[in-house]
């Protein structure tokens, strides 16, 4: 089969002919049909993820496929399922981790992967999903969107009239925007330092948009940063309001540090609260057929999230466009006609 394989730390993948295994307990072998574009990937590109001991690897963690056989004690999923493909640990097994033959030597693999026409995965990586959901929608349901409406829906205790700030409106950031919308915020500010993406956020339901977090004048009750920047983190915490919630959701760099200034003003109003998410404590087996429900009643559209999509074999120019910031989720077409 073919796959996007990485190499070597900051160089491109490689699209490599590269050979299953057998099935172990609990593992799926899924068809891909199509996957997302995640800048999680950039960090495992440079090797920031603790990964470089690994390589060669296959990548990707959130898609759309169907299942093509199932190992020993699966029983989540049976032959001909469509499923979301998923980071977040599910129902069923955690099995062990998959190998692949690549030039006639063994490799591993994550639980997960998406880049690659066929992927052997940990069924507590895969969520069945009705055969008529969208591959589109099922493939970011594999990571930005369930990250995002988990962060909205579970971890900022978003109250009605609270202001709400979006640093980076990638692909990530445009579903936060969205789903703040969808719960009621009273006022979400786009942020984001390519004028470009100004469109996209008022699409997504930005009611203003800025360059630079500064630009706003007033305190803000909830930040949440998709950026991972230090200086940008910095300053987040002093445009916070009393009650005022940092969450980060992009990672720093390893070694990376941020500094609070005057910190004692943590303690204003009701106090501040500073917190990383781990993919919006999504749990894939309620929440993705919630989502599901919503998006079949017209209440969830994906169709200002996703901006842009590729074939497998130039995977890499996808990644040459994440990296500009110039679009919202990019999609890889992998078996999808």
């Amino acid at each position: 089969m073919k796959a996007a394989v990485l190499e070597a730390i900051n160089k491109p993948l490689k699209i490599r002919d590269v050979g299953l295994t057998s099935l172990k307990t609990g593992q799926v072998l899924v068809k891909v049909l199509i996957s997302g574009l995640c800048g999680a990937q950039l960090q495992e590109i440079k090797g920031f993820k603790g990964n470089e001991k690994f390589l060669p690897h296959l990548m990707g963690h959130e898609g759309c496929g169907i299942v093509e056989s199932v190992g020993l004690g699966v029983t989540t999923v049976e032959i001909g399922d469509k499923v979301v493909m998923h980071w977040r640990q599910g129902s069923g097994i955690e099995s062990d981790f998959p190998n692949y033959e690549l030039n006639n030597k063994i490799i591993s693999s994550g639980k997960v992967t998406t880049f690659n026409e066929y992927s052997i995965v940990s069924e507590n990586r895969v969520t069945k999903v009705p055969s008529n959901t969208p591959p589109e929608l099922c493939a970011i349901l594999g990571c930005a969107l369930t990250t995002a409406l988990g962060i909205i829906d579970n971890e900022i205790n978003l109250k009605f009239g609270e202001s709400i700030a979006i640093i980076g409106c990638g692909g990530v950031g445009l579903n936060l925007i969205y789903g703040a919308s969808i719960k009621g915020a009273s006022e979400i500010i786009g942020i984001d330092n390519n004028i470009e993406k100004k469109s996209l956020a008022i699409d997504c339901g930005a009611n203003k948009f800025f360059q630079d977090l500064d630009d706003y004048d007033k305190k803000i009750d909830i930040i949440i940063d998709t950026t991972g920047s230090s200086e940008v983190l910095s300053n987040s915490v002093r445009k916070l309001s009393g009650n005022g919630r940092l969450i980060l959701v992009g990672q720093p760099q390893p070694g990376k540090s941020f500094e609070i200034f005057d910190a004692v003003k943590l303690f204003a109003g009701s106090g501040q609260m500073i917190k990383a998410t781990q993919g919006g404590k999504t749990n894939p087996a309620e929440d993705i057929p919630r989502y599901i429900n919503l998006y079949n009643l017209g209440k969830l559209n994906i169709s200002n999230i996703i901006t842009n999509s590729f074939n497998l074999d130039n995977i890499n120019e996808a990644f040459d466009l994440l990296k500009t910031g110039n679009a919202g989720r990019i999609l890889i077409n992998i078996n999808k006609t």
